[in-house]
């Protein structure tokens, strides 16, 4: 009988003990699922964000864009070193117009960011950019200024002419092609003539003989006035921002007289590139169209246009 008893609580024993066992790894089993689930969740994201961020095999792209993005692309490429520091990106920054002509000529490009849409149309028929790549990226608007103190009797573009001197980009570049049609828009050049034929010359003699500096970018004509050399001249907004505490705004020209103005950017057609290269100027344009880099361009005054 005590055989009996003692067997039938070793049993007993054995079988609460199982029942714990199985018990405790149950609820376990339960309560892990749902923490999985929602740490697969957590995890699932991250590791989507560490995949968008993981190391790409060393490359170095070249990326040409226009003049007034340069300070905000300057930042943006130190802040892609820090996601992608086997990238290296090289900056070419001039005129819309003489980035294209290089483009054409056979300059080694991965990725193009114009500040006009002419120039990209024109790289698109030509062939030479990347399919389904293209993005009318940023806005901005253009700015009549003057230096600091200067005292001009300029208070618009409608008396231009009061000027001693004005600071013009020439016809291929973009700041110039829209200062050009302000100036047809007014009815002070003949509309019918395209913005790429209407000279300096020209434009000197319709403001009656104001004395015009052509420049070969936009740099160079803030740079002209705001070290006193040109009495006004015409820029973007974002330009002019970037140099407040030596030039003011005159004027800020509506689109209806500039058009719009859009800054488009797409890769380039680069037969000389790699795998590496080609994944790495896929990867800093996707990176130009975030978010965190809007954020850097809106602080340089250009508009999204996303």
């Amino acid at each position: 009988m005590r055989r009996l008893l003692a067997l039938a609580l070793a049993l007993l024993m054995t079988l609460a003990l199982a029942a714990c066992g199985a018990s405790g790894q149950t609820a376990e089993d339960t309560a892990n699922p749902a923490e999985d689930a929602a740490g697969t969740a957590q995890d699932g994201g991250a590791q989507t964000e560490e995949t968008d961020a993981a190391p790409l095999a060393e490359a170095e792209i070249q990326v040409f864009i226009a003049a007034s993005l340069d300070n905000a692309v300057q930042e943006l490429v130190a802040r892609y070193a820090e996601r992608q520091p086997n990238v290296t990106v090289t900056l070419n920054a001039d005129s819309s117009g003489t980035l294209l002509t290089q483009i054409k000529e056979g300059y080694e490009c991965d990725i193009f960011f114009s500040a006009g849409a002419r120039q990209m149309d024109q790289l698109e028929a030509d062939g030479l950019m990347v399919d389904g790549t293209r993005t009318d990226l940023l806005g901005n608007e253009v700015v009549l200024i003057t230096w600091q103190g200067s005292g001009t009797a300029v208070t618009g573009m409608e008396n231009l002419s009061d000027a001693a001197s004005l600071a013009l980009a020439d016809g291929s570049v973009p700041v110039g092609q829209y200062t050009r049609t302000i100036l047809q828009n007014m009815g002070l050049i003949d509309s019918a003539l395209a913005v790429a034929d209407i000279t300096t010359a020209s434009i000197s003699d319709a403001l009656g003989g104001v004395e015009i500096n052509e420049c070969g970018n936009v740099s160079q004509v803030l740079q002209a006035v705001a070290e006193g050399s040109n009495e006004v001249g015409t820029v973007y907004y974002s330009d002019a921002c970037s140099e407040m505490d030596r030039v003011e705004i005159i004027e800020h020209i509506s689109t209806d007289l500039s058009g719009e103005i859009v800054y488009p950017v797409a890769r380039v057609v680069n037969g000389e590139a790699d795998e590496a290269q080609d994944a790495a100027a896929a990867d800093f344009l996707a990176f130009l169209q975030t978010d965190e880099a809007m954020e850097v361009f809106t602080a340089y005054q250009f508009l999204d246009h996303r």
